[in-house]
């Protein structure tokens, strides 16, 4: 089995590093935040008994790392990641609550380890099935079965679902289980139509099926937290961290707080004649002279090259139009608006109210998590530096 490291062992602190390229500063309280105002969402017709909330930290917490977001994930009631690798990391990470494995490949054996428990599994298919049926440990974690759904992509079809419930169930009754759940992912959970489309769909082939049930992700909790409320378990991911999943609002308009602000410092300033070239293919000639600002960021760092015309930076404080042909380690901006700019002065790309990253990722033509999955391992993430000490909690309850 391979083993997965952190991107960063130990939370790293903003002032323990001098930012001499692109970085991204962390804020474990930004999580803490999101997380209670996703249970203020689910709570608000004053249940206090609502559903359980599983923060999905796959692809290294979407790219802001394990080690800088476990310390505000302590009201979380587990941790939902997508391979048995990852389960590994978190415990080895401090983490003690339920971890979900989401899609894997595992055996018998594996399942079997204690250090892993309590452990939850999705079921997807009859390999896992079997290898469910041949465990000697007892009991074994919580399996969840998953729908397939239209999202088409992993689980069973409504004609094999009962069929392989009833396997799982007599597992359940025989003691080898500790739990058996009703899982289903939504493909357009941010459409309401078709959201409630789905919703019709599972609740057919859930009936009369005893079991907790799991269906909610962020766009849907964040859209009809009235219906998310009212069941077991509810999936979180993007919401988590500060982003929305939602068209036409940001995090910011949802009542959260980004986690993730990216930098990176003009590291030249050059002086353009009228006429002159800039970047790569000449894509830009100045119309007049021009101060241009070069920033040390670039597609190395996981910077969307397409993003020009539309592409904007914050310079201290206001915005400054990128122009050129993004490269592989510099942004040029048009400083022509900021005199006091010069080398040293940190450029913003993307976190702060004026540029939050469902703007840039819009102008990219992307979305939010791809850019920030997409940041590459030159750049460096560290914790804000108010947050220096204990930022790695334990998960513990």
């Amino acid at each position: 089995m391979k083993t997965l490291q952190p991107a960063a062992p130990q939370p790293q602190v903003r002032s323990q590093a001098a930012q001499h390229g692109c970085v991204a500063i962390i804020s474990r309280q930004a999580i803490a935040h999101n997380v209670d105002t996703i249970r203020h969402r689910l709570d608000q017709d004053g249940q206090r008994d609502g559903p359980r909330l599983w923060a999905v930290v796959k692809a290294d917490a979407y790219g802001h790392t394990l080690a800088h977001v476990l310390g505000g994930l302590g009201k979380a009631d587990g941790l939902a990641v997508l391979e048995l690798e990852e389960a590994h990391l978190c415990r080895a990470m401090g983490w003690r609550k339920p971890i979900l494995i989401m899609h894997a490949r595992y055996t018998a054996a594996d399942l079997s380890d204690p250090g892993l428990a309590p452990l939850h599994v999705v079921v997807d298919n009859d390999e896992q099935l079997r290898h469910l049926e041949a465990l000697a440990q007892r009991p074994g974690p919580h399996a969840w079965l998953r729908y397939r759904g239209s999202l088409n992509h992993s689980g069973f079809a409504a004609a094999a679902y009962r069929r392989a419930y009833d396997r799982l169930h007599k597992l359940l009754q025989a003691g080898r289980l500790s739990g058996l759940g009703l899982l289903q992912h939504y493909a357009r959970a941010e459409e309401a139509e078709h959201l409630r489309e789905e919703r019709r769909d599972f609740e057919a082939v859930f009936a009369g099926l005893p079991g907790p049930r799991c269906t909610e992700n962020s766009a849907a909790l964040l859209s009809d937290p009235g219906y998310a409320g009212s069941g077991d378990w509810v999936r979180s991911g993007i919401a988590l961290y500060g982003i929305s999943p939602l068209a036409g609002v940001d995090g910011r308009g949802l009542g959260l707080l980004p986690a993730m602000t990216l930098s990176a410092p003009i590291h030249d300033v050059q002086l353009l004649a009228a006429g002159d070239p800039l970047g790569y293919g000449a894509t830009f000639r100045a119309a007049h002279q021009l101060r241009v600002g070069l920033v040390h960021c670039g597609y190395a760092d996981g910077y969307p090259r397409n993003l020009v015309a539309a592409g904007t930076v914050l310079v201290q404080g206001r915005p400054c139009r990128i122009i050129g042909r993004i490269s592989m380690d510099s942004i040029t901006i048009d400083l022509s608006g900021h005199p006091q700019a010069s080398p040293g002065t940190p450029a913003v790309l993307w976190g702060p109210p004026d540029l939050s990253v469902e703007a840039v990722a819009l102008s990219a033509g992307t979305i939010p998590a791809q850019l920030c999955v997409g940041i590459t391992g030159r750049v460096p993430r560290l914790a804000e530096a108010a947050e220096a000490s204990g930022a790695a909690g334990s998960g513990s309850p």
